[in-house]
């Protein structure tokens, strides 16, 4: 599959024939959004069209209303990766400001739409709002592509076996709530956060006998409820490594740290130094919330409870 394209406004050039476009902040490219993008494709194709998909950073939220935004599910490097897992020919990253939310639906039609991007096709999901107010949707596009040549196509919701329709916000209540393979079945695949491997309070192999992994996640990043989970470590140059992660600050210790999410994950079967590695932390299962030890020695003999428990989990 051919790489996709990244572009940001300053360097984004329509093609000559168009393109098929879709808008969205796409946080975590889950099945419904993968369900739109396969429309996308479906329909680009019949006309030769290129698919792009338009996306936002930081998350519009962050600046309409940063009192309640909301985390994300993915940061804007895995969010691009799983896009062009998707097949998508070239995303258009617009940077979200304070000036762009005051923008009007009409100018991001003709600016980026028209402009930009000589739309053709124009894929949105049937409850699509963009602009100052969010006052733009489906119709409004439907009155103005008459006028500027492209068609809007408006895909219905994608639901699931277990509830309603497949959304980033239901998935987000999912995380926070420590059901991660809940949201896995609505993201198709494990929940996967990203950081840097830093040193700890240094707790796991001097005194538990347990080398953790600390790894930095940004607050921004949707984390699994503090509790201890089974799923998979990886880091630069390696495969997927099966792995015991706490996630929170474990309540048997003082709090350390600068208020940042606390993941932790005890690599089964490994050792080696990876201070520095950029690393990734894929949630599969749940295995029991934290709660305090009367002393070590409970303590460790729940942790190797802990990654007996994960090992099944994990075969």
């Amino acid at each position: 599959m051919p790489a996709m394209e990244v572009v940001g406004p300053e360097s984004c050039v329509p093609r000559p024939d168009g393109a098929a476009v879709t808008v969205g902040a796409y946080d975590g490219v889950h099945l419904g959004h993968r369900h739109v993008l396969g429309q996308l494709r479906a329909l680009a194709s019949g006309r030769d069209l290129e698919t792009v998909v338009v996306t936002f950073d930081p998350h519009p939220a962050s600046v309409v209303r940063p009192e309640s935004a909301p985390t994300t599910i993915t940061d804007l490097e895995q969010k691009l990766e799983l896009l062009a897992d998707c097949g998508v020919d070239r995303t258009l990253v617009i940077p979200f400001d304070r000036a762009r939310s005051e923008e009007s639906a009409e100018d991001f039609v003709e600016t980026v739409l028209v402009g930009a991007l000589a739309a053709r096709l124009v894929v949105v999901g049937s409850d699509f709002h963009f602009g100052h107010d969010r006052k733009g949707d489906v119709d409004l596009l439907r009155r103005m592509g008459s006028e500027a040549g492209f068609d809007p196509v408006s895909v219905g919701l994608v639901g699931s076996s277990a509830g309603p329709a497949i959304s980033s916000t239901r998935i987000r209540r999912l995380i926070a709530e420590g059901d991660v393979a809940g949201a896995a079945a609505l993201l198709g695949r494990a929940h996967q956060v990203r950081g840097t491997v830093k040193h700890g309070a240094g707790r796991g192999a001097r005194l538990l006998g347990f080398p953790t992994a600390n790894v930095g996640v940004g607050r921004q990043i949707a984390v699994p409820a503090p509790g201890v989970y089974a799923g998979r470590f990886s880091w630069r140059g390696s495969t997927d490594h099966p792995a015991a992660i706490s996630v929170g600050q474990p309540p048997t210790f003082e709090a350390t740290g600068d208020g940042s999410p606390l993941v932790e994950a005890n690599l089964l079967d490994f050792e080696g130094n990876l201070y520095g590695e950029p690393a990734r932390v894929s949630f599969e299962a749940w295995i029991r919330p934290q709660r305090a030890f009367d002393d070590l020695d409970a303590l460790v003999v729940q942790m190797r409870e802990d990654v007996a428990e994960a090992e099944r989990v994990l075969s």
